[in-house]
């Protein structure tokens, strides 16, 4: 770094108004990513119109707190009450929601605080070492590499939906069906809408989460209405150094895999965090507790990865000028509005502003740890409260929060369906995390087989050399490859005749 470079990347640490703003925005981004229904894009979005007539510098780091402090937010709804308050924190809630219910809700909030703020960092520093490297490899993705990318995130259902991977199969494979409802985006065609008008913009994930992970857990609650609630032990929020040097490998491990996914256009934390988690799962030969049942393990994997993605996000931002998710391509419209133009030319034309925008995100990563570990006495007081009392507010947040995100009854009608349908899952054993995963992974699967088949001209045969011939696709295939046959009885014969072979 250049001196003029280190003078920008603390320009928001010296100026009492940025740094303000920056506070600002982290703090109110926590408490709006843990409400189910307020989405961090929806938040920045509104901030665009708020900010317009603002300096840049102002505008950014307001929106960058907003940001940094959102991906966060949505832990804690995920760890209290099991109703993640963003996609990228459903993973987070599969050893969260079971670490409340143990009565280690402060311990577990403290950590994946203490985890995010980790991970963060590592993006973050990827950000400003390797932009362009990391940048230059993303473009090597082709639709057909995005394509397997998604198919790889609905096979790790297989290891997210308990003993049946066929029952995690059929809800994945429920979820792109849900996905693909709405308009076709290459013809313009209705599709599963029945010739109604309200579907043609399609099931929006938000909903569908609100209803099989609020409503739904509400109603399955129901059934335990008369148990005591448990105690939280907030007695030490702030994990000892023993138990982040523990987990320090396995946090970088995922970070890292955090800032890869995130640096591919068009993904985000959600997949980064359920990559994570499976890694953790597959890799981690001695857990606190089993996966499912409070790992502390598959806590800290995908809190690690979805922060550690806000930085890969960054990268294809500012240097090609692709948004690396939702959030970003909010952020592009911004950076255009204030008259400056995201790309490889921004390192030339305007240097500042990348130095500026990394010293802000170190900023609000401090920010995000520091408010992250005050209010969590208060907040673990909401899972102490009567289930008669906290499942109808439950149930009044779910229908409120589903209604803020168009104003429309129908989608609130969609919800409560939702919830009903992930009711009877979970009373049949269906995990509902891969119908969600299903309806977010959806789209990008169809788009990216779509667009594959179209650069071979609709020929199937060059679209399967293709999988072989060049090196990334090749390399992807045997990975999806892999995945299928580690999920079945096959892979586990293979196992016990190597275990045998060596004793």
């Amino acid at each position: 770094m250049t001196g003029s470079a280190i003078s920008y990347f603390f320009m928001g640490w010296t100026d009492i108004s940025l740094l303000s703003l920056t506070a600002l925005g982290t703090f109110a981004g926590i408490y709006i990513g843990a409400i189910p229904g307020l989405s961090v894009t929806m938040a920045v979005s509104i901030l665009i119109s708020f900010t317009f007539s603002w300096d840049v510098n102002s505008a950014l780091a307001l929106m960058v707190g907003v940001y940094m402090g959102g991906v966060y937010g949505g832990s804690r709804s995920a760890i209290l009450l099991n109703i993640p308050g963003a996609p990228s924190s459903i993973s987070t809630s599969f050893d969260g929601f079971p670490l409340a219910q143990r009565g280690e809700a402060g311990q577990a909030i403290g950590i994946s605080t203490i985890i995010s703020g980790i991970g963060g960092f590592i993006g973050i520093v990827v950000l400003a070492i390797a932009a362009p490297a990391v940048a230059e490899f993303a473009l090597k993705f082709a639709p057909r590499d995005y394509l397997l990318l998604a198919l790889m995130g609905l096979l790790l259902v297989g290891s997210l939906s308990g003993e049946s991977m066929a029952k995690g199969i059929f809800a994945g494979a429920l979820g792109v069906t849900l996905g693909m409802v709405g308009m076709d985006p290459m013809t313009a065609e209705g599709r599963f809408t029945f010739g109604s008008v309200e579907l043609l913009g399609g099931i929006h994930f938000v909903i569908a989460m609100i209803g099989l992970f609020g409503l739904a857990e509400a109603l399955f609650q129901l059934h335990s209405l008369n148990l005591k609630p448990i105690k939280q032990d907030v007695s030490k929020i702030i994990p000892s150094w023993d138990v982040i040097l523990k987990y320090l490998p396995l946090s970088i491990r995922t970070s890292l895999i955090g800032v890869i996914i995130g640096a591919l256009p068009g993904t985000g934390g959600d997949i980064a965090s359920l990559m994570a988690y499976d890694h953790a799962k597959r890799s981690t030969k001695n857990p606190s507790r089993p996966f499912g049942e409070g790992a502390y393990e598959g806590l800290i994997a995908p809190e690690s990865a979805n922060n550690a993605a806000v930085g890969g996000a960054y990268i294809p931002m500012l240097t090609l000028g692709i948004p690396g998710d939702a959030v970003t391509a909010v952020f592009i419209g911004a950076l255009f509005i204030h008259g400056l133009k995201p790309g490889p030319m921004l390192m030339i034309d305007s240097p500042y502003m990348f130095w500026f925008m990394v010293g802000n995100l170190v900023l609000a990563n401090i920010f995000m740890v520091l408010f992250g570990l005050t209010g969590i006495k208060i907040f673990a007081k909401l899972v102490e409260i009567k289930k008669g009392v906290l499942i109808p507010c439950i149930i009044v947040l779910s229908v409120v929060g589903t209604y803020s995100i168009n104003n429309n009854m129908i989608d609130v009608y969609w919800m409560l369906a939702f919830g009903v349908a992930g009711y009877l899952m979970k009373m049949f054993g269906y995990q509902v995390a891969p119908v969600i995963l299903g309806i977010i992974l959806g789209p990008l699967m169809d788009n990216s087989y779509r667009q594959a088949m179209l650069s071979v001209n609709n020929n199937v045969g060059s679209f399967f050399w293709d999988l072989v011939s060049n090196p990334l696709t090749c390399i992807l295939t045997l990975v999806v490859i892999f995945m299928i046959i580690s999920n079945t009885s096959i892979w586990r014969i293979i196992k016990r005749q190597v275990r045998q072979a060596k004793g």
